[in-house]
């Protein structure tokens, strides 16, 4: 009778030290999947943010595109409508990281993110949960002007699809880990959003989105060979000549300046979505002075 009244974990304490990790774990996820459900429920209740998600890009779209053809010399073939189509669905991108991220600031004030580091799950689901969240938003809004596009015929990029959501994938969680690098130390949604603006939008428009990135010629100016080395100096920008190139693939951009090979383009994302992720939980993991915010 003593020994059916011990614990179970008393009894099989090689059992409980198994099932211990993968509780943790599934706790984990699930707190994941709730904060990345909440930012769905979050987002699709805001109609407002919704429609400007994707129709401000658009309206940058046709208005550049339109405006800044005749000044624009042809690279790879491409009018400027069709160049600027690549840095279009960026933005979209960069946009949805931006308001997913700025939650996080809210939270905290509101107490939601107290309650939720309070729990023993770690704070990687809460990265993990807030990324994939945002991340998904971005990638929905994105595939959705996408779609525009294709059926207006303005690209036809054929069995590029695939890898070209793939890739817009990389770069959503790559943005959203850049707005949480951004955010978990900021104490006003004002201050966030001069960092993002002093930041993401050089990074987005020195990616090669409004003109080719310039070829550094021994006949190449000293701006030129600073403006080449900060372009090239850019992750994005190899994110942007790839997608350009699933976008176009009967084009051929070597010969109209920078054009690093595919492999090239998808391990420097692919390292830098991984060297955000890992910052970003650097930075939550660290000090416990930003939890919360007086």
């Amino acid at each position: 009778m003593n020994s059916l009244s011990k614990p179970i974990e008393k009894q099989h304490p090689e059992r409980s030290a198994m099932t211990a990790p993968a509780e943790r774990a599934g706790d984990g996820m699930a707190a994941a999947w709730m904060l990345a459900k909440r930012e769905w429920v979050r987002f699709f209740r805001q109609r407002n943010r919704v429609t400007a998600a994707v129709v401000q890009p658009l309206l940058f779209w046709v208005l550049f595109g339109t405006g800044l053809s005749g000044a624009f010399q042809s690279a790879g073939e491409l009018d400027f409508l069709k160049f600027f189509l690549p840095g279009t669905l960026a933005l979209i991108v960069l946009f949805t990281a931006i308001f997913s991220t700025i939650s996080v600031i809210e939270d905290r004030r509101e107490g939601f993110m107290q309650a939720v580091l309070v729990a023993p799950v770690g704070r990687w689901p809460v990265l993990v949960g807030k990324v994939m969240g945002g991340a998904a938003i971005a990638w929905v809004q994105a595939l959705f002007f996408l779609a525009l596009v294709l059926l207006i015929g303005t690209a036809a990029p054929g069995w590029s699809l695939i890898p070209l959501l793939g890739l817009l994938a990389l770069v959503a969680v790559a943005m959203c880990a850049l707005g949480m690098i951004v955010a978990w130390p900021m104490e006003s949604t004002q201050g966030f959003h001069a960092i993002m603006m002093l930041g993401l939008m050089p990074m987005w428009l020195l990616s090669g989105t409004f003109f080719p990135i310039p070829a550094l010629g021994a006949d190449a100016s000293v701006g030129q060979w600073i403006l080449g080395a900060m372009m090239r100096a850019n992750p994005l920008s190899y994110s942007m000549v790839e997608l350009r190139r699933l976008l176009f693939p009967q084009i051929d951009f070597s010969a109209s300046g920078f054009s690093p090979s595919s492999p090239v383009c998808w391990a420097i994302t692919v390292i830098a979505t991984v060297l955000a992720l890992m910052l970003a939980w650097r930075l939550m993991s660290g000090s416990r002075k930003v939890d919360v915010i007086v």
